[in-house]
């Protein structure tokens, strides 16, 4: 079957870039859940801000739609819809099946399935495939083939884009595998690589954010040492670094969709088979707590001042992004209220609106003169870093502004007025 239309089911931080890509070669179906995500690109708006409304203007072979009757006539389904985790830390896959029962309704006799979710090794076998034959009334690799392509977007880049990351491609069989090396070889520019499975795939993509997480972890936990031992961290860094072989990594708060979920994927499928991690969910749970170990640092700092006022700059997980998916941003809020603290927050790049569905919090709009006796710069948007004037006229008499590393690990005061 010749492949003419691409449905990107999903159209988020990984399914828009691979929207546009794929027009290049394709007809492309953009679809989404969401009708305001869809009214938005098609008055060329991306709201992640990873696509700009240059190029969205340029997307003539891209339908965006909410519409799944625009599925029917579909060679080839990409799966891109977020994977997160529930209360008790354990795999959500309701997005997944869904958008897997809604490509087996539209699934035809040659037509290939392919994910980009973040998922355990085995899932897309021992979950996904199942959903799909029930639903198409179509047997794998004989009416139609999976593919499993780990998406590695990096949220906020302009650096590393889809076009510039190595990608991997995997398949049901070398048949599939073959026609799903062209689709991405025909659409990227990126070097694409062939593995032996699916699960290959997926095991390589859930230990390439586990591996990141531990790294911190284990950052984190030495600047909590060397904190207690009065000693400078980043400059204990600097000098480690000197070593040709030593990672640079930095200690911060680990949130997002990516990072501080994956682990616990991999640590359900291990529990599954009977082995109890020891090592990934020790990782865990020291990023988990860095949010409440940060909150007694700047409680500390209140000693200072009478009836004290607390600006927190940065909701969203990482910098550059308004994405505030499992942010512990919050968390650190949370802590220092509940100590009858008073704290305002704000951060000009995330939708307010979803700030106080997610989290009843509701961040300040506009920055007033005089107001805080402390402010802790958490997240480093562009956008601060800009406005470094303004923010130290927002303090009182006496008030300090603290970037997050150095109040996390040095104390060292960066601006004061």
């Amino acid at each position: 079957m010749k492949i003419k239309k691409i449905a990107v089911i999903g159209l988020g931080y990984v399914g828009l870039p691979l929207a546009i890509a794929f027009q290049k070669n394709f007809e492309v179906i953009g679809y989404d859940l969401s009708k305001k995500r869809i009214k938005e690109l098609t008055k060329n708006i991306d709201t992640t801000y990873e696509i700009s409304s240059k190029i969205l203007k340029k997307t003539k072979k891209i339908f965006f739609t909410s519409n799944q009757n625009s599925l029917r006539d579909c060679d080839v389904f990409v799966i891109t819809v977020p994977t997160p985790i529930n209360k008790k830390n354990l795999p959500d896959l309701r997005s997944l099946k869904s958008a897997t029962k809604l490509v087996g309704k539209n699934l035809k006799k040659g037509g290939i399935v392919i994910y980009e979710s973040t998922t355990y090794p085995g899932c897309t076998e021992e979950v996904c495939i199942p959903i799909l034959e029930k639903n198409s009334k179509l047997k794998i690799n004989e009416d139609f083939g999976c593919g499993y392509s780990p998406e590695r977007i990096n949220p906020g880049d302009k650096k590393k884009k889809l076009d510039k990351i190595n990608k991997l491609v995997s398949a049901s069989n070398q048949i599939y595998l073959i026609k799903v090396y062209q689709i991405y070889r025909k659409s990227i520019k990126s070097k694409v690589i062939k593995v032996n499975s699916i699960k290959i795939a997926e095991g390589a993509k859930i230990i390439e954010n586990t591996q990141r997480d531990l790294n911190i972890a284990l950052i984190n936990e030495l600047s909590i040492i060397f904190k207690k031992l009065n000693i400078n961290f980043f400059d204990i860094l600097s000098a480690a670094s000197t070593k040709w072989n030593f990672l640079p990594f930095e200690p911060g708060l680990v949130g997002g969709h990516c990072i501080g979920v994956d682990p616990y994927y991999l640590a359900f499928k291990s529990k599954s088979i009977g082995y109890e991690p020891k090592i990934l969910l020790a990782g865990r749970k020291l990023n988990d707590s860095m949010s409440y170990y940060l909150s007694k640092l700047i409680l500390k700092l209140l000693n200072n001042f009478n009836n004290p006022k607390i600006l927190i700059m940065g909701l969203s997980f990482k910098e550059n992004v308004p994405d505030i998916r499992n942010s512990k941003s919050f968390d650190l809020i949370n802590n220092l209220k509940k100590q009858k603290v008073k704290v305002d927050c704000y951060d000009n790049m995330v939708n307010h609106k979803d700030v106080y569905q997610q989290y009843k919090i509701r961040p300040i709009k506009n920055l007033k003169n005089n107001n805080y006796n402390i402010v802790v710069i958490l997240v480093k948007h562009r956008s601060f870093i800009l406005k470094k004037n303004k923010i130290r006229s927002i303090l009182k008499k006496n008030g300090i502004i603290y970037d997050f590393k150095n109040i996390f690990n040095t104390n060292k005061i960066i601006l004061k007025k």
